[in-house]
């Protein structure tokens, strides 16, 4: 996949994957890392808003727009879903990149859980490696940190990429 240190943010709907997410880029940046994140949805994305100058680029047929402005840029492009290592690829070097979602794939992962009745992913994937959760979790034998524990989770992550 990548030589870059990797780390996954995995779980259902609404269990606080993007307030981790979020929380850890914090932590790590305030430790002095490059960070860079990768988030996917479920769902078509649209980071463009009918009736701009871009959007109407695309509209026309543009397979690929960059959008640039005075602190960052976006690139645009019309494509089936990459795969995970197609985006890596595409990514900067950075001291860590953080990857929200992708619950199939095979880098490490964290599962964040909101409660004690949503179905574990854990038991089985082999690629998740700790469980972030405001309960101890009893159907794994793994590291349980509460979700608001982010700088012993980024320890963690820290530790196991390397």
């Amino acid at each position: 996949m990548t030589s870059q240190r990797l780390f996954g943010v995995t779980g259902w709907k609404n269990a606080g994957k993007t307030t981790l997410t979020e929380r850890l880029v914090t932590e790590f940046v305030r430790r002095g890392w490059r960070v860079s994140t990768i988030k996917h949805a479920h769902h078509d994305i649209d980071i463009d808003l009918p009736g701009t100058d871009s959007w109407r680029h695309r509209a026309a047929g543009a397979g690929e727009v960059a959008l640039v402005g005075g602190l960052r840029y976006a690139i645009m492009r019309e494509t089936p879903e990459p795969s995970i290592s197609e985006v890596l690829a595409r990514l900067s070097p950075a001291d860590l990149i953080l990857i929200e979602g992708y619950k199939r794939e095979a880098h490490l992962k964290i599962e964040v859980r909101a409660s004690p009745e949503a179905k574990p992913l854990a038991p089985d994937d082999p690629a998740i490696v700790a469980v972030a959760a405001d309960f101890e979790p009893t159907d794994v034998v793994l590291p349980w940190f509460r979700r608001d524990d982010i700088a012993a989770i980024a320890d963690f992550i820290a530790a196991r990429t390397g």
